[in-house]
Formats: C-alpha cells, sequence, structure tokens
C-alpha cells in the first residue's frame, strides 16, 4: 500500500477529510521550500503537493504562474525539486508529497538524466505520487505502469467538463486519489460553487475507486469547510502562495502552519463520517 493510500485509509477510519495543500517549489525563497514543507504538515497537512516550475503552465492561472517565474528565475528545476524532497523526508516520513506539473520538465529529465530516470530518481527522493496536467489517461498507461512498479501513484484531474467516459478512463488507471478541479478556468479563477461539487462528486466516485480531492476556489476554513461535506479531500493552492508571497522571510513557515491549521480546525469540525 502506497503512503497515499495509507493516508486516506487512516482518515477515513478516523472520519475525517485530506488537507491538500500546494506550494511551488523555490517560492518564495529557494532556501525555505523544506521549511515551509515541514510547516504545513505541522500544521494539519496530510499531502503535500509540491509544484515543480515550468514556464509554460497552461492550467495555472496567475498566481502560481508568477510563482513559478520567480523559482524558475532562482534556478530551481526537477534536479532542485528532487532534492527538497529528500531534505524533507529526513524530518518527516509520514506525509505523502506528491509532484505536480507537466511533461515537459519530466522529459527533458529523462532526456539529461536517463531513461526512466525521473521515476526512479522520485522514488528513491521520498516522492509518493505525481499528477501530470498533460498526461492524458489513454496515453500513459506505460506511465502508470512503471510508477506503481516503484510505488508510487500517478494522480489525474478531472474537471466540470470531464464525461462520464472520461471519469471511467481515468478510473481504471488513477492511484492514490483523483483531483476534481471544481471551476472551468484556471487555478483561482471563479467563485466556488459548493452545490455543483456537490452533484459532481457522487457522479465521480460511481467510476473512481479512489478517493476525490477537490481544490479550485477553496481560499479559507469555510470554503474547505463546504466542500469537505461532500469530498474526501481538499486542495488549497492559489491562496496559500499569496499569503506566502507577501511575507517576510522569517514569518513564511509561522504563516504555512497557521494557516494549516486553521483549515485542519475547520475540516476536523465537520461531523464524523
Amino acid at each position: 500500500m502506497s503512503r497515499i493510500a495509507a493516508t486516506f485509509d487512516a482518515l477515513k477510519r478516523d472520519g475525517r477529510k485530506a488537507l491538500i495543500p500546494y506550494v511551488t517549489a523555490g517560492d518564495p525563497a529557494a532556501d525555505a521550500t523544506v521549511e515551509i514543507m515541514l510547516a504545513l504538515a505541522e500544521g494539519g497537512a496530510d499531502v503535500i503537493e509540491l509544484g515543480v516550475p515550468f514556464s509554460d503552465p497552461m492550467a495555472d492561472g496567475p498566481v502560481i504562474q508568477k510563482a513559478s517565474e520567480r523559482a524558475l528565475a532562482r534556478g530551481i528545476g526537477t534536479v532542485q525539486v528532487l532534492a527538497m524532497v529528500r531534505t524533507f523526508r529526513i524530518r518527516n516520513q509520514h506525509t505523502s508529497v506528491v509532484l505536480m506539473g507537466y511533461a515537459n520538465p519530466v522529459e527533458r529529465y529523462d532526456q539529461k538524466h536517463g531513461a526512466q530516470a525521473f521515476v526512479k530518481d522520485a522514488a528513491e527522493a521520498g516522492v509518493d505520487g505525481v499528477l501530470i496536467v498533460d498526461y492524458p489517461p489513454e496515453e500513459c498507461e506505460d506511465f502508470a505502469a512503471l510508477l506503481k512498479a516503484h510505488g508510487l501513484d500517478l494522480i489525474f484531474l478531472l474537471a466540470p467538463t470531464s464525461t462520464e467516459a472520461r471519469m471511467a478512463q481515468v478510473g481504471r488507471i488513477a492511484t492514490g486519489y483523483v483531483y476534481y478541479v471544481s471551476l472551468k478556468g484556471v487555478t483561482g479563477s471563479g467563485n466556488l460553487d459548493t452545490a455543483a461539487v456537490a452533484e459532481v462528486v457522487p457522479r465521480i466516485r460511481q467510476h473512481v475507486k479512489v478517493p476525490v480531492g477537490v481544490g479550485f476556489g477553496i481560499r479559507d476554513a469555510a470554503s474547505a469547510q463546504a466542500v469537505g461535506r461532500v469530498a474526501d479531500g481538499v486542495v488549497i493552492g492559489s491562496r496559500l502562495i499569496q499569503l506566502l508571497e507577501t511575507q517576510a522571510h522569517d514569518l513564511l513557515a509561522p504563516t504555512a502552519r497557521q494557516f494549516m491549521a486553521e483549515i485542519r480546525h475547520a475540516l476536523d469540525a465537520l461531523d464524523p463520517l
């Protein structure tokens, strides 16, 4: 059983929901990412989605795009991201880590370091899963098998526009959890429609056996709680990055910890399943 699967199983037994923050590796300071990750875990995060900086993050809105640009300007690439995970694992062996990004950095890494190097090195570093935004399920069965062979999960996105056929296709391959994008558009855009989420999540569960996390539009304890009533986990990205980008260096970790603790408290206040 993967660390992600074990995490969701334990949460389900306790009647709790997964808290899944997203941060971009190397932002807002390259030397702060590991401390931010540790603080997120201390504040109650169950899974950390760590963004791999990329120059053309097509699914991301201005907040995460700028975070990626800042990280790239500091020289943060896949090699540095994996090093951050290795360092994180020295002090934390229980919180799941998912690398979230795009196909180009993965394929470029393999070109430079050898066939299948990304998956091998990610597993060695302590990564638990990957979410590649532009890898559709029909084109990555071999990649999914390679990840599974190394004990890693492959997480897929589903959206309001996903058909029943696409949900079924994802359900055949996805492991760990699926990430339901609650809004049409890019990260950080629009207003969360919790009624619409409540309608779609049961449809997803008809096709997908793994837990369903919901993101896009979750900005505070109230919105996290609303989504937590219908989903297995909540994903928070843009709002967290906005909070961190305005902080002094010595306040980055405390700010991350406090924000997570607020969301964790709201989720744990929900009636047990």
